[in-house]
C-alpha cells in the first residue's frame, strides 16, 4: 500500500491524524467535509486521499473516527516500535529530546549524541547523552531506524554518513545544509530560515 500513495497524500495523512485526534472522545464518525475543514484542505481532496487507504465514507454518516485513526497510523507505520537517535544537544537537539508527543506516535528516543565534553553524561527525557563516537556501537543493539541531525551545518554531512554507514534508512535534518545520501536513504529537511524567507517572498 505504501509504494502506491502519492507523495502529497502522505504529507497530508498526519494533517489529518492530528485532527482527528483532537476530537471530542464521544465523536464516533467525521464527514469528509467536516475534516476538510479542520485540516484547511479541500473536501474532494480529503476523498481522495482517504480512498487511497481503501477507506470510503458513509453516505450520511462520514467515516468512522476510530477506523479512520487506525488506517491512518497504520499507513503512516505507527504501529511499530521505530528507535530514534538525536545527533547535536544544543538548544533544538535539547529540546527534541525533552518533546513527550513521539511516544504515541511510534518513535521512541533511545540515543542522545554529541561532541561537546560538557554534554556528556547528562541526561535528557531519561536519555543519557553520549559522545558521538559511541554511535556505531549502540547502532548494533538499538537497531536505530530514525537519525535526527540537529548539529551546525559543518558537521552535519559527516553525521548523515555515519548514520548511514550503521544502517539507518531514515534521516530527519534540522541542519541548515543540503545533505548528500545514497537514493535509498528517505531524507527529509527542515529548515526554517528557507522557510521564512519563502514567506518573505509571499510579504513583499
Amino acid at each position: 500500500m505504501k509504494s502506491d500513495l502519492p507523495s502529497a497524500t502522505v504529507e497530508r495523512l498526519p494533517r489529518y491524524l492530528r485532527c482527528i485526534e483532537r476530537l471530542p472522545e464521544a465523536q464516533q464518525t467525521i464527514s469528509s467535509g467536516e475534516l476538510a475543514r479542520l485540516s484547511n484542505l479541500k473536501a474532494a481532496g480529503v476523498r481522495r486521499d482517504l480512498s487511497y487507504l481503501g477507506t470510503f465514507g458513509i453516505r450520511g454518516v462520514g467515516y468512522r473516527v476510530k477506523e479512520l485513526n487506525d488506517q491512518i497510523r497504520h499507513a503512516l507505520g505507527l504501529t511499530a516500535d521505530r528507535p530514534v537517535a538525536v545527533v547535536g544537544i544544543g538548544n533544538l537537539g535539547s529540546a527534541l529530546a525533552n518533546y513527550t508527543g513521539f511516544g504515541n506516535r511510534g518513535f521512541r528516543i533511545v540515543g542522545l549524541y554529541d561532541a561537546d565534553p560538557s554534554k556528556i553524561g547528562t541526561s535528557l527525557g531519561g536519555v543519557e547523552v553520549r559522545h558521538i563516537s559511541r554511535l556505531p556501537d549502540d547502532a548494533r543493539t538499538t537497531r536505530i531506524s530514525v537519525g535526527i541531525i540537529a548539529t551546525p551545518a559543518g558537521a552535519a554531512q559527516q553525521v548523515a554518513a555515519m548514520l548511514v554507514d550503521v544502517g539507518v534508512r531514515s534521516i530527519l535534518n534540522f541542519a541548515p545544509t543540503v545533505l548528500q545520501v545514497p537514493e535509498d536513504i528517505h531524507l527529509r529537511q527542515v529548515d526554517v530560515a528557507t522557510e521564512l524567507q519563502i514567506l518573505g517572498y509571499y510579504m513583499s
